[in-house]
């Protein structure tokens, strides 16, 4: 059995450009002094973990309630009003379920945001839906991706992720997870090279992630 381990943000919704364009506009300028932050540098990161790297890296100017408080409030706008389901995503749950594999969100949002992103596309058919904040450290650590596995009772060498960031690549490659990265235009400049292949359009992801659960149903 293969369970198939989405990330959220930049995989399933298009939330990634309304993110880098919040954060670089409106979010960062209010919240850092020394700015700008490179998106790379911090996507895939849980918010709450955001806080604590910017604080060490740089001049944060607001103190931690505040910080979480602007960015809830963001990211309920961006999931219930802006965020659209990337093409093809039921499509390939349907096609997973159907040849017997696992399907399941991993990622670094908070639960109740990623319960928006559910409830708004009605995305029940998942195994598992698991944020970071469940586990001692989010990306770029493995904890998620190893919880994740353990969670399906599927061993890690049997799973394949899909991830946009270079911190969730480097979180699974470290889990020893099969990665595809994912480059959807958010920002062409994020390093994807730790994965085992990058693809860019989702027919080629779907085609992807095919031809790997054919590879381990046949090992």
């Amino acid at each position: 059995m293969t369970a198939v381990l989405f990330d959220m943000d930049g995989v399933l919704v298009d939330s990634e450009d309304y993110w880098v364009e919040r954060e670089r506009e409106d979010i960062f300028p209010e919240v850092v002094a020394d700015g700008p932050i490179p998106p790379a540098e911090i996507a895939g990161m849980n918010y709450r973990e955001m806080f604590d790297y910017l604080d060490e890296h740089y001049d944060v100017t607001v103190d931690r309630e505040t910080f979480l408080e602007l960015f809830d409030r963001t990211a309920r706008e961006i999931y219930t009003e802006h965020a659209a389901l990337l093409p093809g995503v039921k499509t390939l749950l349907d096609d997973l379920h159907a040849e017997g594999h696992l399907a399941a969100i991993v990622s670094s949002s908070p639960p109740d945001w990623i319960d928006l992103v559910v409830d708004r596309f009605d995305l029940d058919d998942f195994d598992a839906v698991i944020s970071a904040e469940t586990v001692e450290r989010g990306k770029p650590a493995p904890d998620v991706y190893e919880y994740a596995a353990e969670t399906l009772g599927v061993d890690p060498a049997d799973c394949i992720a899909v991830e946009d960031s270079e911190n969730g690549v480097e979180a699974a490659v470290r889990a020893g997870v099969t990665v595809i990265g994912y480059r959807t235009g958010a920002d062409e400049d994020v390093d994807l090279s730790a994965a085992d292949v990058v693809v860019e359009t989702p027919d080629a992801l779907r085609d992807e992630i095919r031809n790997r659960t054919a590879l381990h149903r046949r090992s």
